[in-house]
């Protein structure tokens, strides 16, 4: 409705960047802070915290000395769109994630506090927004951090999208996060890799040279060549001939699932029958 919109001056509808980092600018402490890139400024935030909807997850490769530094853009709609972003090594990204993990439905709004730690240590602190209690969680250095992301983004496309958003801010939202319109790809990938004991990080790797974050955004397709890559490369030195992998792959999986068979099925099958052709060649 006309009535919902404030018309007049305003500023763009463009999100809102907090940055995370425990600093000091003239005498002022700060856990996060705008950053002013015309004037290359940095503006302290003194509120410690940000109460909203949790939309996003989403990993952001920006250029620092030369090198590629893998940033956790956190996507928060509240009464503007706000994006916190901070390195997905630091303290904060991994106390957030694992917090943000306990939680099953984000339909209800949260509250992401900056809390300080020791030198120049930031770590978050989350809150259910309604009753003020803490999310709490075990710290865990070895957790599988783009298991959980996948897992967070994966309960994000299937929550309750009925979330009080002014329009212009649902408009900017679709446009800096586009919805998924094949959220099983995620699981898909997830669901192979994991039996293949396949690395995290080579996925990712993958993902990026497709210039792109998620399977979900993926053709079909290209998550085929995905899955096919990731069975070949854990067959590699089980044939005696790259050609043998391939048809292996082709009739054992490929053939499989166009009768119907799930693919998780097939390639299980398929790593069984590898694993028994190896054995047999041994004894």
């Amino acid at each position: 409705m006309v009535g919902e919109i404030k018309l007049g001056l305003c500023n763009p509808p463009e999100p809102i960047y907090l940055y995370v980092k425990n600093g000091e600018v003239s005498g002022e402490s700060y856990l996060w802070y705008h950053y002013d890139i015309n004037n290359d400024k940095t503006i302290p935030v003194q509120q410690r915290a940000l109460s909203g909807y949790l939309q996003n997850l989403r990993l952001t490769s920006k250029e620092f000395k030369g090198k590629d530094n893998m940033k956790l853009d956190i996507i928060i709609a509240a009464d503007e769109l706000y994006v916190i972003r901070t390195g997905i090594e630091t303290n904060f990204a991994k106390t957030f994630l694992l917090s943000v993990s306990q939680i099953q439905d984000f339909s209800k709004p949260l509250i992401i506090a900056a809390a300080p730690g020791e030198e120049n240590v930031v770590f978050c602190r989350l809150y259910d927004a309604a009753t003020k209690t803490r999310i709490r969680c075990e710290w865990n250095k070895d957790a599988d951090w783009a298991e959980i992301i996948s897992n967070i983004q994966s309960r994000l496309a299937g929550s309750s999208s009925d979330v009080p958003l002014p329009q212009q801010q649902t408009q900017v939202l679709r446009a800096v996060v586009p919805p998924s319109s094949k959220p099983s790809q995620d699981l898909r990938v997830k669901q192979i890799r994991t039996l293949l004991n396949y690395p995290v990080t080579s996925v990712i790797e993958w993902l990026r040279f497709q210039e792109v974050e998620r399977p979900s955004e993926l053709e079909d397709s290209q998550v085929d060549e995905l899955v096919k890559s990731m069975c070949l490369f854990w067959a590699q030195d089980k044939f005696e001939h790259p050609s043998h992998v391939v048809s292996s792959y082709h009739e054992h999986v490929i053939e499989a699932v166009a009768s119907g068979i799930s693919e998780v099925t097939a390639v299980q099958a398929w790593m069984q029958n590898v694993q028994q052709s190896q054995q047999k060649l041994l004894n």
